[in-house]
């Protein structure tokens, strides 16, 4: 059996991230964690491109003109989507993931969605930190998995 071991060596590799501006302290809080992750994993600051789009609607338009540059080895989608009093809530949830999954699933360029969905800001504020860290290790591993196939 040929098992492709997990490698999270991020040297050599270069990472697009897209931050959405709405619920900026979220958003910020997840950016900082993932920035921070990427560098532990051997990135170099200058293969990091950072994009700001107004919210999560506009972030994957962004992510696949950042794929369809062939300059990138992963994408990675950073925002918060926070519950409010209507409908809007589940469309724009919705929109934002579809158009994500879509970016990769057309371009074979590994999209990581750390959109945070949550109830209410202390959700978000909780999971803000971990979910950053975790983007960052999954843009990684999926760069190399790709590469590896």
């Amino acid at each position: 059996m040929d098992k492709i071991q997990i490698n999270l060596n991020g040297k050599g590799k270069k990472v697009g991230i897209v931050l959405s501006r709405f619920n900026s302290n979220i958003g910020d809080g997840l950016l900082e964690a993932c920035y921070a992750e990427l560098l532990k994993l051997g990135m170099a600051a200058e293969d990091i491109r950072i994009a700001t789009v107004p919210g999560a609607l506009e972030i994957p338009l962004i992510l696949q003109h950042m794929a369809l540059s062939e300059r990138f080895d992963a994408l990675i989608a950073l925002g918060a989507i926070i519950r409010g009093e209507t409908y809007h809530f589940e469309v724009v949830a919705n929109e934002s993931a579809r158009g994500i999954s879509e970016v990769q699933l057309n371009t074979g360029v590994p999209v990581v969605n750390a959109v945070l969905t949550t109830e209410d800001e202390d959700q978000a504020l909780a999971r803000m930190q971990i979910k950053g860290t975790e983007a960052a290790q999954v843009a990684i591993e999926m760069a190399n998995l790709v590469r590896a196939l």
